[in-house]
């Protein structure tokens, strides 16, 4: 049983691979001091990155959970998310208003995802 980890912290990894399966850490905006779609966007953009990395791709989602500070933003945020994910490849997802790490971030997203064959 072999588990891979990049960037890897005292705290946490960016990414964690076994199995066939890389589940990255919660990812927020690059600008906190955004609105809600800049932040949603730039969060994806972070997340292609990993997903790259990792040996994946939005294409082979499987999970979302993400975390909205205010679900007054959850149209904005969903414009943004529905834009972004493939047609036809839309993962399992959870949405879910939480209190954030740092209060200026208006979204963040855990996700999970296989491997590219």
């Amino acid at each position: 049983m072999t588990i891979r980890r990049l960037g890897v912290g005292q705290r946490m990894s960016n990414i964690v691979i076994h199995q066939g399966l890389v589940y990255l850490c919660g990812q927020v905006a690059k600008d906190k001091y955004q609105g809600i779609t800049e932040q949603t966007r730039t969060m994806l953009e972070e997340v292609d990155a990993l997903l790259l990395e990792a040996g994946s791709s939005r294409e082979h989602l499987l999970s979302a959970t993400l975390y909205l500070k205010d679900m007054g933003d959850y149209d904005a945020m969903n414009a943004v998310w529905d834009a972004w994910v493939p047609r036809g490849h839309a993962p399992a997802r959870a949405c879910v208003e939480a209190k954030i790490a740092e209060p200026e971030y208006l979204v963040e997203v855990s996700v999970i995802a296989a491997l590219k064959p």
